[in-house]
């Protein structure tokens, strides 16, 4: 059952792969409960893969394979972080070149691009500790040879490898005993099966998984305990790690250098490009090495012990907490609109809006996080609404919807919330309450179109929407805002909250602002930075 290995099929496939750790990031991060010194292995595996879907995304449809190879490296290697994400990237590069110029994808082929992925991730590490990722690319690479050898079909030979992948999670603890003391498998090797078994399913056609599960119970880990990393224990206190940029780079003479400053030393990539990692006391010191070499960016300098700290106190924190009786999830664009929900008492902004929707699981899993019994979901938008619901079919824990079409309608249903009566009477005081709210936007038009009464609108006109309708065109902003101000009623409403979008300078919004409170003096003028795109202004009317 041979596969061609096209641009879209590695792009869907590694797409799906993405999604299935990002999902289960914070899974695998609560294995690492070491404290994990330099970030956390789920987190920084994710943000690796997602590197490389970004960068096949910019590829044709019709990329040659090498396009597609290097695509899969470089994204990699940029987007690394952390131990476990520049393994991670070693290990992409390492089955880009085992698989070679190959544009179908058998049982050999697999074989080969396990093996050389566990020569080049197993070069990249000086010091190879049994019981971590490394020992599941191993295990996984041995199943691959093991299926070329039986001459196994493919779809039989993929599934048998991931089958090996969590096997050797399971054994993880036996082989590093800090993992059995805490009650965990390793979290690089649990992401890199979780890796394959997307990747795979993707692959053969399959919707998630292949299903298969670890029996391991992940027992509830201890919250002071040894600080570790991903291999091995670390006395040093920062996390440095950057990328080169550099012609005449020696390698092996900078993993000498990076040993003396240090531990968890790693230097991967070819000239140009290079990944630099090291835990050292001297960040000055190493940085200034390899200015001498080259030019240096992307510099990311943790402090572990805080880290490691703060860590456990958050771990702490978690186990010690009730769940509140009913908690709420948001959606909202604009730092400035999150903040002003999180004051009124949201738990988890999604970020999202009018050209961003998030997904019904962006919805669950924001739910999921809310340590509260019950969860309300303000959806903020029309086009978000049905996958609100559908998170709330699908969620574990009791959810309700509050239909929310924009920020505003957002803010006048948690005025009337009340956290200790039933999750249903609360929805249905907080539906009620956006009856009172009328809201608008103003933008620009970015095609020729007609408003609600059919005049003529022209591409760049500055366009104010008052409840889904367009019933304003207008020259400026500041213009928009006042006739749709007067459409929509000002001078018979209470109050007027006025939203500044992230464009619209504080002079600007300030001018407009008196602009208001002058015109209508009666009114009650609520103005906010509320930091949404594309919209210089939402306002509402109560």
């Amino acid at each position: 059952m041979p596969t061609t290995l096209t641009a879209l099929a590695m792009l869907d496939a590694i797409a799906t792969a993405s999604a299935a750790l990002t999902s289960r990031k914070e899974e695998i991060n609560r294995l690492n409960v070491f404290p994990v010194p330099d970030g956390d292995t789920g987190t920084n595996m994710a943000l690796t893969i997602e590197s490389v879907v970004k960068n096949l995304t910019a590829l044709p449809a019709t990329a040659a394979p090498d396009e597609v190879r290097h695509a899969i490296t470089t994204g990699a290697l940029m987007g690394a972080r952390g131990n476990s994400g520049v393994i991670t990237s070693q290990i992409l590069r390492g089955f880009c070149e085992g698989v070679g110029d190959a544009t179908e994808l058998d049982v050999a082929t697999v074989a080969a691009a396990f093996a050389k992925a566990e020569e080049v991730a197993f070069q990249a590490v000086r010091k190879p500790v049994e019981g971590t990722i490394l020992t599941v690319l191993r295990d996984s690479a041995a199943a691959a040879a093991k299926a070329r050898k039986k001459k196994m079909e493919l779809d039989e030979a993929l599934e048998f490898i991931v089958e090996a992948a969590y096997e050797s999670v399971q054994r993880t603890p036996e082989l590093l005993p800090v993992l059995k003391e805490n009650g965990v498998v390793d979290a690089g090797g649990f992401g890199l099966a979780i890796l394959f078994d997307s990747f795979v399913a993707a692959l053969l056609g399959k919707t998630g998984t292949l299903g298969l599960e670890l029996s391991f119970d992940g027992a509830s880990p201890k919250v002071e305990i040894e600080q570790v990393d991903d291999w091995e224990g670390s006395q040093y206190r920062y996390c440095n790690e950057f990328l080169v940029d550099s012609d005449d780079l020696d390698k092996e003479e900078a993993i000498e250098f990076l040993t003396t400053m240090g531990d968890c030393e790693l230097c991967v990539g070819e000239a140009p490009k290079f990944k630099v990692h090291v835990h050292s006391d001297h960040p000055d010191q190493v940085l200034a090495y390899f200015l001498e070499r080259g030019q240096i960016s992307e510099v990311f300098i943790h402090n572990m012990q805080l880290q490691s700290v703060e860590r456990s106190a958050k771990l702490a924190a978690e186990q010690a907490g009730e769940a509140k009786p009913l908690g709420f999830v948001a959606v909202a664009a604009g730092e400035g609109n999150a903040e002003i929900l999180r004051s009124l008492g949201v738990d988890e902004v999604v970020s999202g809006g009018q050209t961003m929707n998030p997904s019904t699981k962006d919805l669950l899993d924001a739910a999921a996080r809310v340590n509260a019994e019950a969860v309300i979901l303000l959806p903020d938008n029309s086009n978000i609404i049905m996958a609100a619901q559908s998170a709330c079919e699908l969620a574990e824990k009791p959810c309700g919807v509050v239909p929310t079409r924009s920020v505003p309608e957002a803010f006048a249903a948690l005025f009337v919330a009340d956290p200790e009566a039933p999750l249903e009477q609360n929805v249905e005081a907080m539906t009620e309450a956006l009856a009172e709210v009328r809201t608008g936007e103003v933008t620009c038009a970015i095609k020729d179109s007609k408003d609600a009464h059919d005049n003529p609108i022209v591409a760049g006109d500055v366009i104010g929407i008052a409840d889904g309708a367009i019933e304003v065109v207008a020259a400026t902003v500041d213009a928009a805002v006042m006739e749709l101000l007067e459409t929509m009623g000002a001078d018979e409403a209470d109050t007027c909250t006025l939203l500044a979008g992230e464009d619209m300078a504080d002079a600007d919004f300030e001018v407009l602002v008196e602009a208001v409170e002058e015109a209508y003096e009666d009114l009650d003028v609520d103005a906010h930075r509320g930091g949404q795109p594309l919209y210089p202004v939402i306002l509402s009317l109560e």
